[in-house]
């Protein structure tokens, strides 16, 4: 649980900086995985990456490193994660880590009048710790 003074004690917040909507709440390999949208720069909304924090009783909390981040296809804005339990997409390999998937909308603003959203997806083998 969080000690700061002014922060909720069992709900998920952030130490700083912007984060809103939750994506992507999933239970992998033994952990619950927390994904929302991230500002990692500012505590105004800005462009958005998908921020990771992994729990094994839902409420105490271990942050990790960004998980999505925009690229030239654009910011990353809401979406799902889901496992792959069964390996259908053929991902999982030799390793018993089943992967994660990804399903999430990246938004490009190509000129003042002109913005294009695209649905995308992204996987990862190793827990959410590296995306692909």
């Amino acid at each position: 649980m969080y000690a700061e003074p002014h922060r909720p004690r069992v709900h998920f917040s952030l130490p700083r900086n912007w984060m809103n909507d939750p994506n992507g709440l999933v239970y992998a390999n033994g952990v619950f995985h927390l994904f929302y949208q991230h500002n990692p720069f500012s505590s105004v909304w800005g462009p958005m990456h998908w921020g990771h924090a992994i729990s094994e009783d839902l409420i105490h909390w271990k942050h990790l490193p960004t998980a999505l981040k925009p690229n030239e296809l654009g910011t990353i804005f809401s979406g799902c994660a889901v496992v792959d339990d069964n390996n259908v997409t053929g991902l999982q390999g030799q390793e018993s880590t089943k992967p994660l998937i990804a399903i999430f909308t990246q938004h490009l603003e190509s000129s003042e009048n002109v913005q294009l959203q695209q649905q995308c997806l992204a996987y990862s083998v190793d827990n959410g710790y590296n995306w692909m």
